[in-house]
């Protein structure tokens, strides 16, 4: 009796923890049940065949064990302890084992223990143990449990949902009374498939020159993030509050404008994110448009140029607006030319529309950086600096960790490692193409692509024929084989690519064919290497 307590209470505890990775799929969805069930729907092959493979070998090991065992040993009482204890200790071991790996693994978003999480994982862990009681009670193998674990983490979500939606109420409520009560606060909202999180912080950094700034974190772009940012950090010698805006969902922009209220609007771009929950790019354009319907009479709208649908929203918004790009990118109140990239960085001329000139020099790559800037700078005109101080902003900023990182040294590096944005993955190949020495890419190749995975990744390889002198391909991703079709039909020599399993081995191989003055381009996310094959 005593054993099967323990059992039950170990096993329970095991295949909770062991289920980190579905708990970080679900966190990963922001928590969005139908999200996580297609997530579910598509790793089910992968993920079930671990845990259905791990429980039925546990299973068979605490029947089989005993009559191993009765080779050695008489007393039947004493073998069946024996064997209990043993496949116990192993099982446990083993998902000690699963649940360290799956905490451990390189993520564009790394679990983080919230308090959501822990009240998540409290549910998940009553749940275990109930399951694990009545498998006991009919005579089942408790390492069975394990099996539906995935399943186990949606039902446990099921059950406490109402509870956190009653709960994020309360916070949501608490943190728009806050910004309405807050006299004079200028609220800006800033949205888009990519670049929203650079645009932000640039322009923090460029209004900090004149305003007291208070911009949320890095991924705080939900409701529940944007709260906790106002209720923990406003402070009423705030004077300016910045609010990136994300979206998983036609109408997440609407509840995220209904909390700040912005007097301005960024909008950067419309690509192909989330299209499995948003179903197509009329919907991501409409939904990305919903902070510009929020503005206010007298609100205001900058938008980027160059993508058609962008174009098109800039077309059918009523509010004040202007729109920002490069040479090329057609009638702009703000463009960059002349745009030139040496290891120290981006050079160009900004130009407006009433003739205003300034040059800048920065720190950031790529003209997609650049857009960025402008975006930020067309906002700061409008909030009363000029040109001039504006340039002397641009010059202080200071890269972004793992976007487009400039980091000089005997070898220079460039670290793209956390795009997986097409365009901006073109755009890095060509500021490789400007720099001195033998020019390296480091790549996995890039994922989610709306269904074009296959032709994004050939058409990178064709660029990267023409930029890179030798190239590093990382993981055993679907992704790379695109990539290197893409190099040998444009005459890319197969000796100078490379394949690596993970980044130790592409280290290595860096360490091979690298010289001093050479510069390396880490392209994309590194890939959870079991995913894909």
């Amino acid at each position: 009796m005593l054993f099967t307590i323990v059992e039950i209470a170990i096993v329970a505890v095991a295949c909770c923890a062991a289920s980190v990775r579905c708990v970080h799929a679900l966190q990963m969805e922001r928590y969005q049940l139908p999200a996580y069930r297609h997530w579910l729907t598509r790793n089910r092959d992968r993920i079930l065949k671990e845990n259905v493979l791990w429980a039925f070998a546990a299973a068979l090991m605490s029947w089989y064990l005993p009559v191993l065992l009765s080779m050695f040993m008489a007393g039947e009482e004493a073998r069946q302890a024996l064997a209990g204890w043993l496949v116990l200790a192993l099982f446990s071991g083993l998902m000690a084992f699963i649940a360290w790996r799956d905490y451990t693994r390189p993520s564009k978003r790394p679990f983080a223990v919230t308090q959501r999480v822990r009240r998540l994982l409290s549910v998940l862990l009553a749940l275990c143990a109930a399951v694990a009681a009545l498998l006991s009670a009919v005579h089942i193998p408790v390492y069975f449990l394990f099996a539906g674990m995935p399943f186990m983490v949606l039902l446990a979500a099921m059950i406490i949902n109402p509870y956190e939606a009653r709960l994020n109420a309360g916070f949501f409520k608490s943190a728009k009374k806050k910004i309405r009560e807050h006299k004079g606060l200028v609220t800006i909202g800033i949205t888009g498939s990519y670049g929203k999180t650079n645009v932000k912080f640039i322009l923090r950094d460029l209004l900090s020159a004149k305003y007291k700034v208070l911009a949320t974190p890095a991924s705080f772009n939900t409701a529940m993030g944007i709260s906790r940012t106002v209720n923990d950090q406003l402070k009423p010698e705030h004077e300016v509050f910045i609010a990136e805006m994300g979206a998983t969902h036609v109408g997440d922009i609407k509840e995220l404008v209904e909390l700040v209220r912005p007097k301005y609007a960024i909008l950067t771009s419309i690509g192909p994110r989330h299209m499995d929950t948003f179903g197509s790019l009329e919907n991501i354009a409409s939904t990305k448009f919903e902070l510009i319907q929020g503005l206010p009479r007298a609100g205001f709208a900058v938008f980027g140029s160059g993508d058609d649908y962008v174009n098109r929203l800039y077309a059918l918004c009523r509010h004040e607006k202007c729109r920002v790009g490069l040479e090329g990118d057609g009638e702009v109140w703000l463009r960059a030319e002349q745009l030139t990239y040496s290891e120290r960085g981006s050079s160009f001329r900004m130009v407006c529309a009433d003739g205003q000139t300034a040059h800048c020099r920065t720190r950031l790559l790529g003209s997609y950086n650049v857009k960025n800037i402008l975006l930020a700078v067309a906002l700061c005109q409008r909030m009363g600096m000029n040109l001039d101080e504006i340039a002397e902003g641009v010059a202080k900023l200071a890269p972004i960790e793992h976007r487009m990182q400039l980091i000089p040294g005997e070898l220079n590096v460039i670290d793209d490692s956390l795009n997986d944005d097409a365009d901006s993955a073109f755009e890095a190949m060509r500021v490789l193409s400007q720099m001195s020495g033998r020019r390296i890419v480091v790549t996995p190749g890039l994922g989610e692509q709306g269904g074009r995975e296959s032709d994004v990744n050939f058409a990178l390889g064709t660029v990267m024929a023409d930029c890179a002198d030798s190239v590093i391909l990382v993981g055993r991703r679907a992704f790379s084989r695109s990539i290197v079709r893409g190099m040998l039909q444009s005459g890319f020599s197969r000796s100078s690519i490379h394949t690596a399993d993970d980044m130790d081995d592409a280290s290595e191989i860096l360490q091979e064919i690298s010289d001093d003055g050479d510069t390396v381009l880490f392209e994309s996310r590194i890939p959870e290497y079991e995913e894909e094959e």
